[in-house]
């Protein structure tokens, strides 16, 4: 039998890929042993068991970033963390480590190497974390969803860009709009309650939601409905303020919440959070979001079209995950301090009224997309195992 150990966590980015190849390795060698190694505060501490599979938590190490009282606590904590690591690694007989970021890697990536266990890598962002930094060095095989990251792996190692491991609601969407995109585009609508016929347009900024999006396109939204219906995802805390510059701004247009009874055309439908948001992706032919690297994978390999405005803050990663996009001509960019309610009004009708370019978009970003990464990254793991 062969034992897999998957490694990391803290947020639903590192958490839904480990998941997905999780399920592959599973589905491709159902006699493999797989568990996790992550943290007891991280997404992972209930959606992995939740998934099905066993978790061994450690602390988190945060590597220091500035003098202060905790670089002098960093090298006793960080060897108690590895002592346990060790202790895993013994006890589930690994034979492969796999990781996927987060602070739960680092230890088992540096414990790994100093136990000659083979060690694997998938990077999700345009630019990799301290934590993939550190193990590319000794990793066997590293899978990416972007070129350039900046890692290489180990002498005699690998590097290939895999794509990024679809949440199971996602795969299961690209299966449908493979067999038939319009019958899966009708379906998704009556669950909605929108109009399958009528334009749409989704607009999101993650689950907190990003007020400058909200705003903008809220106070443009008479503009926009003269072209579309809209479903808005506004983030948690932030319907009241879009419901209030819709009402003020879309003029006759019905503003419904998501799944009412509800009729006309040009329907501005608010909701914070959506859970099926795979419904969302079904039915919209633009979306206007945030540009993190899971949002920007899904999309593309959906072969969706979007306007995608990087978060304005840390290194910039959100612009590097979109950049290749924008450039294979699959989206268009445009930066958070230039979306203003001028720029929506002047730009969204005129591209939802050109549909060939619309579609062309779609076909780029579809081509740009990658959809077998789960099975790529689990092959290649069961291989080295």
């Amino acid at each position: 039998m062969k034992h897999i150990v998957l490694a990391g966590g803290g947020t639903a980015g590192h958490v839904n890929p480990l998941l997905s190849v999780a399920d592959a390795i599973g589905r491709i060698d159902p006699e493999t042993q797989v568990t996790v190694v992550g943290t007891a505060v991280g997404l992972e501490k209930d959606l992995v068991p939740a998934a099905g599979f066993e978790l061994d938590t450690i602390e988190k190490v945060p590597f220091p970033r500035r003098p202060n009282l905790y670089m002098l606590r960093f090298p006793e904590k960080w060897a108690a963390e590895t002592r346990k690591v060790r202790s895993i690694l013994e006890e589930r007989k690994a034979d492969v480590v796999a990781g996927f970021g987060g602070y739960a890697s680092a230890p088992v990536y540096a414990t790994a190497h100093k136990m000659g266990i083979p060690i694997v890598i998938h990077e999700q962002n345009a630019r990799a974390g301290m934590a993939n930094k550190l193990g590319s060095r000794w990793a066997e095989f590293i899978g990416t969803v972007y070129d350039g990251t900046g890692l290489k792996p180990a002498k005699g190692g690998s590097i290939e860009r895999v794509g990024l491991p679809l949440r199971p609601a996602i795969a299961s969407l690209v299966d449908d709009l493979t067999a038939d995109r319009s019958a899966a585009r009708r379906k998704a609508a009556a669950e909605l309650g929108v109009d399958a016929d009528r334009p749409l347009v989704l607009v999101t900024g993650g689950s907190l939601g990003a007020a400058s999006i909200n705003r903008a396109v809220a106070a443009a939204s008479g503009d926009i409905l003269a072209a579309a219906q809209v479903i808005h995802l506004t983030g948690k805390g932030k319907a009241d303020e879009v419901r209030e510059l819709v009402g003020v701004n879309a003029g006759d247009g019905h503003v419904a919440g998501l799944g009412a009874d509800h009729a006309g055309e040009g329907d501005y439908h608010i909701a914070e959070y959506l859970e099926r948001i795979d419904l969302a992706f079904a039915c919209a032919d633009l979306i206007i979001c945030r540009s993190g690297a899971g949002t920007v994978a899904e999309l593309t390999a959906l072969g969706l079209p979007a306007v995608y405005v990087p978060l304005p803050i840390g290194n910039g990663e959100q612009r590097f995950n979109a950049q290749p996009v924008v450039e294979a001509e699959g989206g268009v960019m445009v930066a958070d301090r230039d979306l203003t309610p001028a720029w929506v009004r002047e730009e969204i009708p005129a591209l939802l009224d050109d549909h060939e370019r619309l579609e062309t978009m779609g076909a780029n970003a579809w081509r740009y997309g990658i959809r077998d990464a789960a099975d790529t990254m689990a092959r290649r793991i069961l291989d080295l195992a």
